[in-house]
């Protein structure tokens, strides 16, 4: 009378899920393939993370790293091909994207500036007006000054008399303070090519890190990441998330030196032949010493795997902390010697003048900006391009 309690057959039994999927027939190789990948942890000789750097072995062989490779902690697979999305409106170019990004600061700075252009005489009342506007707009007192300066030259080697013409020289004048900041990156000449990548928390570092070794992919180049930020919390983590979208190693370990892990990373890039090493470290505080002296330490032993470097040192900005971003530049630059600046965040609540704040105080190269949350919103930067997007 219960028969609809009958006991499955054995057959049918061993057909049900036991908590995971059963793998397909295609599946069973990679499945095969994970579990007998390897995670191991880098190794370095207790030497290379003492705080006495002058211990460490300045010639590490290649030779013996490529023997017995144990530095790749996190080996990810190659990405997989994109797939093909129908998309409503073409892509846009990079100036309109720069222009869309800027668009805040833009409307900030331009509703200002509109009345200042809108025609009449050039007297000192607009130049006072002028004065105003561009120190709201996070240029500082140094820069504004020198601004206004060469605008009144302009105008008086010119001839100006009409507000209309004072928007050109203005431009004029801004484009000559920044223009020297626009030196592009070239990672010729040294391979691997060690960059080393600072900031705060919050300014978009690892992020940039991840949008960086995407550009340098589309260069043709091989990179290799090093998860040096062994202080923040899931820091790792995040980094090897980027190493995955893009397809490259990740350098890591669950905890330890910051050092050990650069050293790692640079031994591991020369033996493979890889082009680019991107080495990232925890974000600080300038007030933070203990840090601050940690990152100093980290250059040290980058520089005992390989003497040329780091070859480039880029500190990361926020564009959105205004002349806090300027103070920055400057404890870092002190601290590591800067050889290059990344700002981002420039499609946010950012008032944009502090490049020219950081020009007229500390004029190293702005190698790249970012005006959006797309893996290719980070490009080289333009002087002109970025002034015509605030004024056009």
């Amino acid at each position: 009378m219960f028969s609809f309690f009958r006991k499955k057959k054995p057959a049918e039994a061993a057909l049900e899920p036991q908590g995971q999927p059963v793998p397909t027939p295609a599946e069973v190789p990679a499945v095969l393939a994970d579990a007998a990948a390897p995670v191991v942890e880098p190794s370095v000789p207790d030497e290379a993370v003492t705080p006495v750097a002058d211990a460490l072995v300045a010639e590490p062989l290649a030779a013996e790293v490529a023997a017995a490779p144990n530095s790749v902690v996190e080996p990810v697979s190659p990405a997989p091909a994109p797939v093909a999305q129908p998309q409503d409106k073409p892509r846009l170019s990079w100036a309109e994207r720069l222009k869309a990004g800027l668009a805040k600061t833009r409307d900030k700075l331009g509703k200002n500036l509109a009345g200042l252009f809108g025609g009449g005489k050039i007297d000192e009342e607009l130049y006072e007006e002028l004065e105003t506007v561009l120190l709201t707009a996070d240029m500082g007192v140094n820069a504004t000054t020198h601004l206004l300066d060469d605008v009144r030259e302009r105008v008086s080697l010119k001839g100006l008399k009409d507000s209309l013409e004072l928007k050109g020289a203005l431009k004029d004048s801004l484009n000559a303070l920044i223009g020297p900041l626009e030196v592009p990156l070239s990672v010729e000449g040294h391979k691997p090519f060690i960059l080393m990548v600072a900031g705060v928390n919050g300014a978009g570092k690892t992020t940039s890190i991840g949008k960086l070794a995407k550009y340098f992919q589309s260069q043709g180049k091989s990179v290799l990441l090093a998860a040096g930020d062994t202080f923040r919390a899931a820091a790792r983590e995040q980094l090897v998330v980027w190493g995955e979208r893009n397809g490259v190693q990740v350098i890591a370990q669950d905890s330890g030196d910051a050092a050990a892990v650069a050293f790692d990373a640079v031994n591991a890039a020369r033996a493979r032949g890889v082009d680019v090493v991107i080495v990232d470290t925890a974000g600080r505080l300038p007030t933070q010493l203990h840090l601050m002296e940690e990152i100093r330490k980290v250059k040290r032993v980058v520089q005992k795997a390989d003497p040329t470097g780091p070859h480039e040192t880029m500190l990361v900005l926020d564009a959105n902390t205004g002349q806090n971003a300027l103070s920055q530049v400057k404890a870092f630059d002190d601290a590591l010697d800067l050889t290059g600046l990344v700002l981002t965040k420039l499609d946010g609540t950012a008032k944009g003048g502090v490049i020219a704040a950081i020009a007229r105080e500390r004029s190293i190269p702005l190698r790249f900006v970012g005006v959006g949350e797309s893996i290719d919103d980070l490009r080289p930067f333009v002087a002109r391009d970025y002034v015509d997007a605030l004024f056009d």
